[in-house]
């Protein structure tokens, strides 16, 4: 038997590979590893082993396979990597990697096990187990929930460690010295006497060696890149205008095609009339996708003008024409026939409601779009065997999966090359752009199709955040909160995404309840229930998911319920808080913000605290109510990640959360009219202006060797926050969003 078939049936693997003259190391972490992602590129005589670190002749690239969407996993991954490796960040190119199984994402299962314990009695070790090996089994490769640091967080340190173990290895058997008089620095084994060989020059004795699997990670003491300020890898090229996204890639030959679909999302095309289209100098044909008709043409201009010749005949939309009846099928739906799930009851909310609720109140959430400042993208081309795509996405495996459906071939013979993305929140979860450039592609055999969605078709047939009531029930004693019953409305946006996929969601969707159920306040008395809505217009993820709408519902009942009792929104947090990680952000903000209660003279601050994605954020808002309306003059936030790896970054995340929500709390819907979305741009669908954006202080609060992401946490805190700032500066209470409904902003 070969060394590299002994080492696959390996029941733990940390590997070392050669490729190419090179060498690959990275980190298999189960009993039954996936097949090496790398393999199927390898020249005649290659092995590969295992994906996240290759090393050749030329230099090193450290594979990323979590997406970068602007908010620098790129980054992050490698220096995670890089850490344990001894190489600097200017010594590496990073490269997202084939799709693949192997990069399944073991982090998401743990907000899953929590829904799973909560909701189904199951004991939490077992819970994060059963979603683990959920994950693993479908090989979900997925840039999503926060979770890119948390799942990378051992295993590409254990990567590097490895790898650098083994270069020693090869340095000690050449020199007959011991790996221990060794030492590495800046991509070099170095000798006792100083002598300095770079890694590159070990790369193909390395991959005659067995790989060093017992490392021992360093200790943050030791850290020379984590946890300290670090260059990310694209500010220079994004400071210059010199980055590259998937909108801008070029593919020799590739003709260039757009989209146009019925308005009414998800209605049919009954027929249509493209003469006008196909008589415009450089269109060369109209050909029909699902949903709609792709347009190709010479160039993107003259697509977009084509696509506007075209008359078509459109059915009408699959969901409610109008918000109201949108609205009236989630007041509809507090039913026991759409109950889905009931993860909190504690005490008894029913006995303690019997005498009459002194809250009451119903709140609301509208859809929302992504709006991401790049239209989506995608090139493909499709062979007779094969297909190539080039697009931004957080999804490859399910991109190269339903392109090979198209196309009529294998899954693996799609090669996916994920680009830069500009901007997501969810938006890049979706493959419909690329499922439709592979259509036209599957009639051009042979020729790359470049197809660009218009702002406006992007925009109007984005699945957008689900809309969402809750109707809360509450009563204080004493001074103090006592009970709460909140009850949630909304679709399942896990089930129409998936449902896309073709998977569905079996069970209860956690989602319904994400942001409410988890909060770490004892109440006395606290029932969260959750029901599922139908069908309405079609959903997405879209940045915190359930906690979006969650987080605000939850806060502002608490709220009402806080001033019912006579008590400070923020001292009544911080005696119901029953976590001491949620304790510490309430008790971070409270000095950051140097709380002492009301302001007065129409100034006002309000306070929030959610829990989402395992993060514990709270936040205080500072407004002053103008004789313009209200101007939002501060904001404190405190966030618990356990560690802090990059602490720019850190800060930049948690920024731009808290202006992603205030300003899709003040100023975004979407609305549909005849089944239409009626905003199709950016100026229907403004978010924060410059002069809007508030002074923002952030804190990162550490509690351990544990870490956690941070790119959603900021954004449920934020609304309810500015919610209470606005009743504490004007009296005006604040229930649906947006908010620029009931009052203005200057």
């Amino acid at each position: 038997m070969s060394r590299a078939g002994k080492i696959a049936r390996r029941t733990f693997l940390i590997g070392a590979t050669a490729i190419a003259g090179g060498v690959a190391f990275g980190v298999w972490r189960y009993k039954t590893p996936y097949a090496n992602p790398l393999e199927a590129d390898l020249p005649e005589g290659a092995a590969a082993l295992t994906p996240y670190v290759r090393i050749t002749g030329d230099g090193i690239t450290l594979i990323t396979p979590r997406s970068d969407l602007g908010q620098g996993a790129y980054s992050v991954q490698a220096a995670l990597i890089a850490e344990e490796l001894d190489v600097d960040l200017d010594q590496v190119t990073v490269d997202p990697g084939p799709p693949s199984a192997a990069y399944w994402n073991g982090a998401l299962a743990t907000e899953a096990g929590e829904f799973m314990e909560a909701a189904n009695g199951i004991p939490a070790a077992a819970a994060v187990t059963i979603a683990s090996a959920g994950m693993k089994f479908i090989g979900m490769q997925i840039t999503g929930g926060s979770t890119t640091v948390p799942d990378a967080y051992v295993k590409l340190r254990q990567a590097g460690a490895v790898a650098r173990e083994t270069l020693k290895r090869v340095v000690a058997q050449e020199r007959g010295l011991s790996r221990e008089a060794l030492r590495t620095a800046r991509g070099a084994v170095i000798l006792p006497d100083g002598t300095e060989i770079p890694y590159t020059a070990l790369a193909a004795q390395a991959a005659t060696v067995d790989p060093v699997t017992d490392v021992a990670l360093r200790p943050a003491s030791d850290w020379r890149l984590l946890g300290k300020p670090m260059q990310r890898l694209d500010i220079l090229a994004k400071s210059t205008g010199t980055q590259g996204y998937g909108i801008d890639r070029v593919v020799p030959g590739m003709k260039i095609a757009t989209i146009l679909l019925n308005p009414a999302q998800g209605g049919a095309l009954n027929g249509y009339d493209a003469s006008e289209a196909l008589a415009l100098p450089g269109v060369e044909a109209v050909v029909p996708v699902t949903g709609g008709l792709g347009i190709i043409a010479r160039d993107t201009w003259t697509a977009f003008k084509a696509k506007d010749l075209i008359v078509a005949d459109w059915g009408p939309a699959p969901f409610p024409a109008t918000m109201d009846g949108h609205w009236q099928a989630l007041a509809d739906s507090f039913t026991e026939d759409s109950l889905d799930s009931r993860p909190r009851d504690d005490g008894d909310v029913e006995a303690a409601l019997a005498g009459g609720a002194a809250v009451e109140a119903e709140y609301r959430t509208p859809y929302l779009a992504h709006a991401p400042l790049e239209p989506i993208s995608a090139i493909v081309r499709v062979d007779g065997d094969a297909a190539e795509v080039w697009t931004g996405t957080q999804i490859p495996r399910f991109v190269q999966q339903n392109v090979g459906r198209i196309a009529g071939i294998a899954p693996e013979s799609v090669k996916v090359h994920v680009e830069y993305m500009g901007g997501s929140f969810g938006h890049r979860l979706e493959d419909e752009v690329v499922k439709q450039a592979a259509e036209i592609a599957a009639q051009m055999k042979g020729t790359p199709v470049k197809l660009v969605y218009s702002r406006e078709e992007d925009m109007m047939h984005d699945f957008p955040r689900q809309i969402a009531m809750a109707r809360a029930r509450g009563t204080v004693k004493d001074g103090r909160v006592e009970a709460l019953d909140l009850s949630i409305a909304m679709p399942s946006v896990m089930g129409s995404q998936m449902g896309r996929q073709g998977l569905s969601v079996p069970g209860p969707d956690s989602q319904i309840v994400a942001g409410a159920f988890e909060q770490p306040f004892a109440i006395p008395h606290q029932r969260v229930t959750g029901y599922r809505a139908p069908e309405l217009a079609p959903i997405s993820s879209w940045r915190s998911v359930g906690a979006s709408s969650n987080g605000f519902f939850y806060n502002a009942a608490l709220d009402e319920l806080i001033h019912a009792a006579g008590a400070d929104p923020l001292e009544e947090r911080l005696r119901l808080a029953s976590d001491p990680l949620a304790r510490g952000v309430l008790e971070a903000v409270a000095e950051m913000s140097d709380w002492q209660g009301p302001l007065g003279n129409g100034r006002g601050r309000g306070v929030a605290m959610t829990r989402s994605f395992g993060v514990h954020t709270a936040e205080v808002v500072e407004v002053t109510a103008t004789d313009g309306g209200i101007r939002i003059d501060r904001v404190w936030v405190a966030a618990e990640v356990g560690r802090v790896l990059d602490p720019v970054n850190f800060e930049n995340l948690v920024a731009g959360g808290v202006i992603w929500g205030l300003g899709h709390a003040i100023n975004c819907e979407i609305t549909y009219a005849d089944g239409v979305a009626e905003q199709d741009n950016f100026y229907a669908f403004e978010g924060m202006r410059l002069y809007q954006c508030p002074e923002i202080t952030v804190r990162g609060v550490e509690s351990g060797d544990r870490v956690h992401g941070i790119g959603e946490p900021p954004v449920p805190p934020a609304a309810p926050a500015l919610a209470g700032a606005i009743f504490a500066a004007t009296g005006t209470r604040l229930r649906e969003m947006p908010f620029n409904r009931f009052v203005d902003f200057v």
